[in-house]
């Protein structure tokens, strides 16, 4: 079936999820979120976790399953969000938030700061860019993490101060990077 993943660690280990046939949704592959849990590992338990442009909502899930106290995810999809909210209710998750937003609209509320935050917009859009600038402004806590794929031939935006590229990797197509978003405090 075209439309399902399977989580790859933790409490939901090997579970398979499915995910409305929308043509816009491109879940991470599961060899990516595997690399991606793994250079979080250290950090993921407790951690507060923004998946911002949700979709499948295979990286939120995934973070839940592996510790993450909350996930805030945020689709501008009400089919998306409505699927998600009962995707996270069979699993009887907690700490889980649905917002049906835009993801630049959800980053012009008052902010409240994440530890991780994954961002994963459509590849052809130039949402990657807005949505790095506005995320530094409150929306991280200190020493915070941020996730991004884009497509692997296109350059990353420009980040803002204070972020740095702590992993990289591609993956046929995509281009998969861990950010390191330090605090002016450092």
């Amino acid at each position: 079936m075209p439309n399902r993943l399977r989580i790859i660690g933790g409490r939901w280990r090997s579970v398979r999820i499915t995910f409305p046939p929308t043509e816009a949704l491109r879940p991470s592959p599961d060899r990516v979120r595997e690399t991606l849990f793994n250079w979080l590992q250290g950090v993921i338990v407790e951690a507060r976790c923004l998946d911002l442009f949700a979709g499948s909502g295979a990286l939120g899930i995934e973070a839940l399953s592996r510790g993450a106290s909350q996930v805030c995810f945020v689709d501008s999809d009400v089919r998306v969000g409505r699927h998600l909210e009962q995707t996270l209710q069979r699993l009887d998750a907690t700490g889980a938030e649905v917002c049906v937003s835009d993801a630049l609209t959800f980053l012009a509320r008052p902010p409240r700061p994440f530890d991780i935050v994954f961002l994963d917009p459509p590849f052809a859009s130039d949402l990657l860019q807005q949505a790095c600038d506005r995320l530094s402004a409150g929306w991280l806590a200190d020493d915070a993490y941020v996730y991004l794929e884009c497509a692997a031939d296109r350059p990353l935006p420009t980040l803002p101060q204070l972020w740095s590229v702590h992993r990289s990797r591609r993956a046929g197509q995509v281009g998969y990077y861990l950010l390191h978003a330090r605090s002016a405090k450092e």
